[in-house]
């Protein structure tokens, strides 16, 4: 799931909450149609975005996971590119949008967390500004599943927002929801990724593009050896 943007209300940084996964999954199920409304052509203008989707798209191959994929515009963009690509979300809400906005697409309810796809089945896995809805300290965990699922010589490509702050959300989209989302450090995620037994490949960070984008954009691509 992408980060709700900036326009939405924040409470500022606290403590980490032990229920996320039931706060983001309800937050994202109240948004999830005024959400895919907003962003559904976000990649047409995101130069930089589209390059770093090209650039794993040429690197992965053989099924690759969509983990996060809200209501599926990336999911639909790799697939146009020549993979073949499936979506997976912790909102039942936003894959009911992605499988009636892209009926030829697979996607499914379920966790990054705990993804159920057997060891060494793919030949890529995305993480589109979705690892930002889990705490921190849980990523060695998360990163640990994402090498579990991918075959040797499969690709990771995580994308985050810069900094080493919580922000806490309580409207979106005229929504009252309960949310949290953490900015992140690349130089810790890269240490994270090796350690889960991945080999660095690329590492991009862009300036943020007015007017929604307050902080730099981070991207890496990883290698499982």
């Amino acid at each position: 799931m992408t980060e709700l943007p900036p326009a939405v209300s924040s409470t500022g940084p606290a403590g980490a909450d032990p229920a996320f996964l039931d706060t983001t999954r309800a937050a994202y199920d109240a948004v999830a149609v005024d959400y895919e409304a907003l962003l559904r052509d976000q990649l047409a203008r995101g130069v930089v975005d589209r390059a770093v989707l090209g650039a794993f798209a040429e690197s992965a191959s053989g099924p690759v996971l969509d983990v996060g994929c809200g209501p599926g515009r990336v999911t639909t963009h790799l697939a146009g590119l020549g993979l073949d690509v499936s979506g997976v979300d912790l909102s039942p809400g936003m894959v009911a949008v992605a499988r009636t906005r892209y009926p030829d697409l697979r996607f499914e309810v379920g966790s990054m967390t705990d993804l159920d796809h057997p060891d060494g089945g793919l030949g890529g896995v995305v993480a589109w500004y979705s690892v930002i809805h889990v705490p921190p300290h849980l990523h060695p965990g998360v990163f640990a599943g994402f090498h579990r699922v991918l075959r040797p010589g499969g690709h990771l490509l995580v994308a985050f927002q810069v900094g080493d702050e919580r922000r806490d959300f309580t409207e979106g989209y005229g929504h009252e929801i309960t949310l949290s989302a953490y900015r992140l450090r690349p130089e810790r995620v890269a240490e994270q990724l090796v350690d889960a037994g991945f080999e660095p490949h690329s590492t991009l960070v862009r300036a943020p593009e007015p007017p929604n984008e307050k902080t730099p954009q981070a991207y890496l691509l990883v290698r499982k050896p």
